[in-house]
C-alpha cells in the first residue's frame, strides 16, 4: 500500500515502532518501576506519589484481587474520577493478571448494571460518591466483590482525613449507602502486603482492558484492547511526540496536566500509560469542570504537556484566571475526543505559543489512529497524519477502496486496531473488513500530503464533548416512558460541546411534559447523554419502509 503519509512526517519520526519490547503493559509498568523508583509519578491536592509507592501500591492490591479466588483473564471494573487509587487499581488489575473494565463514574444505574453483566465483571474497585448507584444493582450483576475508595486514601495524614471530612460532611459528595460487603480500599491494601503476589504469565494477546463504546443498536460494546495493542499505541505516541519534546531540557522530567478522564482511553493511554513508560509525572485533575480549581493546581506546578478536549482549551484560553499560570514550559496540546475548532487553535496558540496537534482515534484503536505534527504551527483543520505503523484508506459503500481524491469511509490498520467486540462476534464482524481494517464510519477525504480529514459521520452518532452519544440509546431510553409514543434523537451544533442531543417526540399523551421528559432522562442517562433541546411533534418523518429520518430533523434545527 502506499503511504503518502510518510513523506510529510517530521524529522526523526520513524516510520515504523518496535512493540515488542514489552510483551504486555505489565512488562512496560515494571520496567518503568524499576528504572524510576524515586521520580513522582502522580501528584494531587499537593501529595506527590513517587513510582516506588504507586508500585508498592498496586502490588499489594494485586495480591489482595489474587487471595479472592480470581481466575486469569477475570474482569475487574474500575470506577472513579482521576484520584491516584486510579493507576494503582489498574496496575493492580493488570499485574495480578486479570482485565481491567473501565467505568464512566458518572452512569446510571442503568448504564452501570449493563456495563458490569456485559463484561461478567467479578469486583469492583469504586470510590464512595458513586457507592449508591452500585447498591442499587449489585444484586443483578456478577459482581461479588467491591473495594471501596474514598478521596483522600492516598493523600496521608492528616490530608486524607481533612479531605474525607469535606467530601463527606461539608460538600455531602457521598450519597448514603449500603454495601455490606464492601472492604476499604486501604483494608485492601494491608491484607495484601500480608498476602504472596504471584506474577503471572501475561501474553501480549491477552486482553488488558474492555473499553465501552456506544453501540450502533443503541447498547454499549466493549472493545476488546489486548495487551500488545494497547504497548504499541503508547510507542507511537512517543513517537510521534518525539518533535516537541526535544523541546524540554535534557534530563528535566516530563510533567503532564492529567485533565483527561482516565476512565476515557485517551486519558488511559496518552497519560497514564505513556508518562508510566516515560517516567513522567501527571498531575491529576479530578474535577476540569471546576476551572478555578484547575487554574489553582496548575499554578503550582512546571508542566509540558496538556491533552484535552476542544471545549477544555476552549473554556481555559476565556477564562479570567488564565493568566496565573505560566504556559512557557508547554511544549505539546494535544486535542483530541472532538474536532478542534479553528477559533480554538487560534486564541491556543496566541495565549501560549503552543500549537493544539489535532489527533484522531477510537476506543478500537487504542485510541490513536492519527495526529498533526507536533512541530507544526498552524491550524490545519485535518485530523493529521496516520501514525508509525498505521495504515489509514477510504473505503466506498462496498467496501472497495475510494480512488485519489475520493470520499469514502476512514479505515484503519495497524497494531494498535482492537481485537473484536466482546462476545459480539456479529458487530464485529460489521466493522472489519477481510484484510484487517477497522472501519470507523467517518467519512474523510486524504490530500496529496497524506493528511486526512474528517467530512461527515455515516454513523448517526452525537459526539459530546469527546464522548459518543448512539442515537438508539436515548431513544430507546425515552420511548421506556408512560406516555411517549415514539422519539428520534439526533446531535446539533453547539458552541461549548461541538455536539449536543436533541429529541424530537411524539406523545402518546398530551400531558407529557418536556419537565417530565428530562426527569425520566436525568434518572436513567448520564449527563453528556441527555437532550439540550426537547422539542414535540405530531409526526417523524419517515421512509417508505418506516425507518425514521434522521437527517431531515438534523436539517430543520
Amino acid at each position: 500500500m502506499e503511504k503518502p503519509w510518510l513523506k510529510s512526517y517530521p524529522a526523526g519520526v520513524p516510520a515504523d515502532i518496535h512493540a515488542e519490547q514489552y510483551a504486555s503493559l505489565v512488562e512496560l509498568m515494571d520496567a518503568a518501576f524499576k528504572k524510576y523508583p524515586d521520580r513522582p509519578a502522580y501528584t494531587l491536592m499537593g501529595r506527590t506519589l513517587s513510582f516506588a509507592q504507586i508500585d508498592d501500591a498496586s502490588r499489594a492490591m494485586a495480591a489482595y484481587l489474587q487471595g479472592l479466588g480470581l481466575e486469569k483473564g477475570d474482569r475487574v471494573a474500575i470506577m472513579m474520577p482521576n484520584v491516584p487509587q486510579y493507576p494503582v487499581a489498574v496496575a493492580a488489575v493488570l499485574r495480578a493478571g486479570y482485565v481491567v473494565v473501565n467505568v464512566n463514574p458518572l452512569y446510571t444505574p442503568r448504564e452501570l448494571e449493563h456495563q458490569l453483566k456485559d463484561a461478567g465483571a467479578r469486583a469492583i474497585i469504586i470510590i464512595e460518591n458513586f457507592a449508591a448507584t452500585l447498591q442499587q444493582v449489585i444484586n443483578n450483576v456478577p459482581t461479588k466483590h467491591v473495594v471501596l475508595c474514598a478521596m483522600g486514601d492516598m493523600l496521608g495524614f492528616p490530608k486524607g482525613l481533612i479531605v474525607n471530612y469535606v467530601v463527606r460532611k461539608v460538600k455531602k459528595l457521598v450519597p448514603a449507602f449500603e454495601l455490606p460487603q464492601a472492604v476499604r480500599f486501604n483494608d485492601a491494601l494491608s491484607r495484601g502486603r500480608g498476602q504472596a503476589y504471584k506474577a503471572p504469565k501475561v501474553a501480549s494477546s491477552d486482553i488488558a482492558v474492555l473499553q465501552y463504546t456506544g453501540g450502533t443498536t443503541g447498547v454499549s460494546k466493549g472493545a476488546v484492547l489486548l495487551h500488545r495493542n494497547l504497548v504499541a499505541n503508547v510507542m507511537q505516541a512517543e513517537a510521534w511526540y518525539q518533535p516537541a519534546l526535544k523541546k524540554v531540557p535534557q534530563g528535566e522530567q516530563v510533567v503532564s496536566i492529567c485533565a483527561l478522564p482516565l476512565y476515557h482511553i485517551f486519558g488511559f493511554t496518552t497519560n497514564m500509560m505513556l508518562s508510566m513508560h516515560m517516567g513522567g509525572c501527571n498531575v491529576l485533575i479530578p474535577n476540569p469542570r471546576d476551572l478555578p480549581a484547575v487554574f489553582k493546581e496548575l499554578s503550582k506546578h512546571r508542566f509540558h504537556s496538556l491533552p484535552a478536549v476542544n471545549t477544555l482549551f476552549m473554556a481555559m484560553a476565556n477564562h479570567k484566571e488564565f493568566n496565573t499560570v505560566d504556559w512557557s514550559h508547554l511544549v505539546i496540546s494535544v486535542g483530541g475526543g472532538m474536532a478542534v475548532q479553528q477559533a480554538t487553535a487560534k486564541l491556543w496558540l496566541e495565549k501560549t505559543g503552543c500549537p493544539i496537534c489535532e489527533g484522531y482515534g477510537l476506543s478500537e484503536t487504542s485510541p490513536v489512529a492519527s495526529c498533526n505534527p507536533t512541530d507544526s504551527k498552524s491550524y490545519t483543520g485535518t485530523i493529521g497524519l496516520p501514525v508509525p505503523g498505521t495504515e489509514m484508506k477510504l473505503l466506498d459503500d462496498d467496501g472497495q477502496d475510494v480512488p485519489f481524491g475520493g470520499t469514502g469511509e476512514i479505515a484503519i490498520k495497524g497494531p494498535q486496531v482492537m481485537a473484536g467486540y466482546w462476545q459480539r462476534p456479529d458487530e464485529t464482524a460489521k466493522v472489519m473488513t477481510p484484510d484487517g481494517f477497522f472501519r470507523t464510519g467517518d467519512v474523510g477525504q486524504m490530500d496529496e500530503r497524506g493528511y486526512f480529514k474528517i467530512v461527515d459521520r455515516k454513523k448517526d452518532m452525537i459526539l459530546v464533548s469527546g464522548f459518543n452519544v448512539y442515537p438508539n440509546e436515548v431513544e430507546d431510553v425515552i420511548t421506556q416512558m408512560p406516555g411517549v409514543l415514539e422519539c428520534a434523537a439526533v446531535g446539533i451544533p453547539d458552541e461549548k460541546a461541538g455536539e449536543a442531543v436533541k429529541v424530537v417526540i411524539v406523545r402518546k399523551d398530551p400531558n407529557v411534559s418536556e419537565a417530565d421528559v428530562r426527569a425520566f432522562c436525568e434518572a436513567n442517562l448520564t449527563g453528556y447523554k441527555r437532550p439540550k433541546i426537547v422539542e414535540f411533534r405530531t409526526e417523524l418523518p419517515k421512509t417508505p419502509v418506516g425507518k425514521i429520518l434522521r437527517r431531515e430533523l438534523r436539517d430543520k434545527k
